[in-house]
């Protein structure tokens, strides 16, 4: 009987940080020149009058403070509120690849692998660079990487249902060790100019080394994965190939990403909390025997919710459901990834959970323990 390890992991995010109020004062004054140019059509009610936001709605409604961009001018950039970007081209590395590669590497080095080791490539996001090559086949050209390689999308459940498809790979046969990536370079698809959507969302990558029967003093066994999806459009981007074509055009704004945050907040919160008790009660494992739960960062209040619906305790040690989104904000399918990289240091024979949950609805939760 093989084991299958988590054997390193490796994360990247930019130079580039945004407070709170850095963000709020842009987005002000963006309302402010708004509400000016349109104050007869607000007069006469024919457009709304944009509100102002605040650093301490932010935190009360999110947990937070600050997010790494890869472009903070154009962000904080009144006539802009977006990052500059180029394009997708052949005559360069995909945006996506060359986050991907930094954050490869380093999962590597943790493995104590290189790339003559890695079978395969798995790249799992929720926002994909391009609809074709797949950017898993392009990194695996600039690594020297034998195998396959392909690219998938479960919304911000990317990352850990992109653990599971390595796990199977393994398991069957088909590869020793898979390199799983995960670029979230979600910045540029978020509206700015919306009061409650404009602070959610870092950019960053995280990389994971699954591997049969590893020998790394990183390595983490997986012991079980539970996986769920049921259809909701509470969370939702329509941006497409078909947009060109289509007969009942959509604005830019209609066309990107797009939450139902309460629905949201009201139908995952219990389905994952459910997910995951049933998950460890067959796994014979008590919740109040669990050293850390590496949750989906989206949002603090859900975070804390889930975690104490799981121990059955409202007041339950913060250190065991580790929070980067306070410095990183919502890193999509990449946040219970980097909460795991950053907050690992268990001892052998603890256990841990790693669960991501987003559009669809999907959830993956998969159980580990320190070797």
């Amino acid at each position: 009987m093989h084991n299958i390890h988590i054997a390193g992991t490796g994360v990247w995010y930019p130079d580039n940080m945004v407070t709170n109020d850095e963000l709020v004062h842009s987005y002000n004054s963006y309302v402010d020149h708004f509400n000016d140019k349109n104050k007869n059509e607000i007069d006469n009610g024919t457009i709304e009058l944009m509100p102002h936001s605040s650093s301490e709605f932010i935190e009360k409604a999110s947990g937070i403070e600050t997010r790494y961009v890869i472009d903070k001018e154009g962000i904080l950039d009144t006539s802009r509120m977006m990052p500059k970007v180029s394009n997708e081209d052949e005559s360069k590395l995909s945006i996506h690849a060359e986050v991907g590669i930094i954050a490869a590497n380093r999962a590597m080095e943790q493995a104590g692998l290189t790339a003559s080791d890695i079978d395969a490539v798995i790249v799992g996001t929720s926002h994909a660079a391009r609809n074709y090559p797949a950017v898993a086949i392009e990194i695996q050209s600039e690594l020297g990487i034998n195998g396959y390689a392909y690219d998938m999308l479960v919304g911000c459940s990317s990352t850990t249902f992109a653990i599971n498809n390595a796990y199977s790979d393994i398991a069957s046969g088909l590869a020793n060790a898979v390199l799983v990536i995960n670029p979230e370079i979600s910045t540029p698809f978020v509206n700015f100019t919306h009061r409650d959507k404009h602070f959610i969302f870092g950019d960053a990558c995280a990389a994971t080394v699954v591997q049969k029967d590893s020998n790394s003093k990183h390595a983490f066994k997986i012991i079980d994965r539970k996986l769920h999806t049921q259809f909701s459009n509470n969370i939702r981007s329509d941006f497409s190939y078909l947009n060109r074509a289509a007969i009942d055009q959509k604005t830019m704004d209609e066309l990107l990403f797009d939450q139902n945050g309460r629905s949201v907040f009201k139908d995952v919160c219990p389905l994952v909390a459910s997910l995951i008790s049933n998950q460890l009660e067959k796994n014979n494992i008590n919740p109040n025997d669990v050293s850390r739960f590496w949750l989906h960062q989206a949002n603090g209040k859900m975070i804390r919710l889930i975690a104490s619906k799981i121990l059955n305790d409202d007041e339950f040690d913060p250190s065991l459901v580790p929070m980067p989104i306070k410095q990183f904000g919502n890193l999509a399918s990449v946040g219970s990834l980097f909460a795991f990289n950053l907050n690992n240091d268990l001892e052998s024979g603890n256990k841990g959970v790693i669960c991501s949950f987003g559009a669809g609805y999907s959830v993956c939760s998969i159980i580990v323990e320190k070797i």
